[in-house]
């Protein structure tokens, strides 16, 4: 059997194997092969912004009147709401019944937000960005709000231009699949740079701090998440969280960036099924707000903090920690370690100076290998649960399809 008849992510797989033995062996051809990688990002994060702002306008200029759809989209963002305070309180759980320590070193460069509303209040202006320039910059809240208007506006314009707008995201759309299917060499370049670079020396001494960052993401994953599909669904959530870990999961893992995973969590929304109406609108606005990976990470490493300097957390205090840290969490960046510089926010309810808590996010950018890659494929593929689940609400009981290509 030829490799291009495989599935993509068995290829995406043997991308992986292939990345971390070249790494090894051949580590000062890492920066060239990373290049590799590098451009796969980059033509993710360039077709994105105009994917999400056509593909909303269209589906809106298109879609019927339906009020169920609105109520499933309010559903999809309670989801996102829950799962972060959810993710915040099993990392506070952990991190109460296994205590990490870290060691106190020089501060990490950056300037973090001095409090939860200036987060909030970027997120604002986000919205109400210029359309050109939220396309230029990747502003996806920008994009899709302009898209929302648009969308409407545009609903009463002829049939033709309709039926153009949907033949225009239709083109932008098999764009996308093109750049997917370099995943394989793309991902291969990301693994061969990190290996050869990073390896896994940097990582020893916080392994521990590391091991309960991932579990608590992995108990998300695989136990809270499910959960909520099961409620929603009343059917074996199994199949399809594995699906979106499997298809979503993996390629967020390895670009660490939920905004070049949009154009992968369509797809896959549409192979799902999914009501076009409810994906096209769910999935960049949790690309952008719904960081349950990164509640999990402001979350630890600031009780990592507090542990440190011996600092008692009463009840009040730590219910107070999982909401911040949940709230805060909707503005990190869809970016590399966008969630590291909102540490400080959390410190700052124990009285840890801005000085002491710059160190923890040092620490946090030395794992950020493992840490990272996790956040982000917690994120990308919870995006997707979340859709699913909301989608199959109400719906009669049929097979999950999960075997569609």
């Amino acid at each position: 059997m030829k490799v291009t008849e495989l599935g993509l992510v068995p290829q995406i797989l043997m991308g992986v194997v292939l990345g971390t033995v070249t790494g090894l062996l051949f580590p000062a051809l890492a920066e060239s092969l990373g290049l590799l990688g590098q451009l796969f990002v980059g033509m993710l994060k360039a077709v994105a912004p105009l994917l999400v702002l056509v593909l909303v306008m269209s589906a809106i200029a298109n879609r019927h009147e339906s009020g169920r759809d609105g109520r499933k989209m309010m559903m999809v963002l309670a989801l996102f709401l829950i799962g972060m305070i959810s993710a915040a309180l099993v990392a506070l759980l952990l991190s109460q019944l296994f205590p990490q320590t870290i060691a106190l070193t020089g501060p990490a460069q950056g300037a973090p937000p001095q409090a939860v509303g200036s987060v909030l209040t970027d997120v604002l202006f986000k919205l109400i960005d210029n359309p050109i320039n939220a396309l230029l910059t990747a502003n996806f809240l920008g994009c899709l709000s302009w898209a929302v208007l648009l969308g409407v506006g545009f609903r009463s314009a002829p049939a033709g231009f309709r039926q153009n707008l949907q033949v225009l995201a239709d083109g932008v759309s098999e764009i996308v699949r093109y750049v997917i299917r370099l995943a394989p060499v793309g991902i291969f370049g990301l693994v061969c740079f990190t290996v050869a670079t990073a390896g896994v020396a940097a990582l020893a001494s916080y392994a521990g701090l590391a091991l309960v960052l991932v579990t608590a993401m992995l108990v998300m994953a695989l136990v809270i998440n499910p959960l909520m599909v099961f409620l929603l669904t009343r059917r074996n959530p199994y199949p399809i969280v594995f699906r979106c870990l499997e298809e979503s999961g993996i390629t967020a893992f390895f670009t660490r960036s939920s905004a070049a995973n949009i154009p992968v969590n369509l797809n896959l929304a549409k192979k799902l099924g999914i009501s076009e109406e409810l994906y096209t609108v769910s999935i960049p606005v949790g690309a952008t707000v719904n960081m349950t990976g990164a509640a999990i990470t402001i979350t630890t490493l600031t009780l990592a903090a507090v542990h440190t300097l011996g600092i008692e957390v009463s009840l009040p205090a730590a219910l107070l920690l999982c909401a911040i840290s949940a709230l805060s969490a909707c503005g990190a960046s869809g970016v590399p370690s966008g969630s590291l510089l909102l540490i400080p926010l959390a410190c700052s309810l124990f009285g840890i100076s801005l000085d002491v808590s710059m160190q923890v996010v040092a620490v946090g950018f030395i794992i950020s290998v493992i840490q990272d890659s996790a956040e982000t494929a917690l994120n990308s593929s919870t995006d997707v649960v979340y859709t699913y689940a909301v989608d199959q609400w109400g719906r009669p009981e049929s097979a999950l399809p999960v075997n569609s290509d």
